[in-house]
């Protein structure tokens, strides 16, 4: 008999996740951030404009300085290192 919503992929990977945790994992859980993007008079794509807690979208609508503006919760990328510069101790 099937365990109905107990299988499929959501089951993995709550049970991947019970086995890293059991295992005592280290590994953390991303981090989320809501990213405001819509289409500006400068670039008519949807582009990002900025973070939901650093800008404010009804206002950028209202002002008619963006429009077609969306919040979307997304993993930030990690800040690229400076050009030419490499960790230290690689050759």
């Amino acid at each position: 008999m099937a365990k109905g919503y107990a299988e499929g992929p959501a089951a993995e990977e709550a049970e991947r996740r019970l086995e890293e945790l059991e295992r005592g994992s280290d590994e953390r859980e991303p981090e989320l951030r809501r990213a405001v993007y819509g289409s500006t008079e400068d670039e008519s794509e949807r582009h990002f404009l900025g973070w939901r807690d650093e800008l404010d979208p009804d206002e950028l609508f209202a002002s008619g300085e963006a429009w077609g503006i969306t919040v979307r919760t997304v993993v930030p990328a990690k800040q690229a290192r400076p050009h030419g510069r490499r960790p230290e101790g690689t050759p």
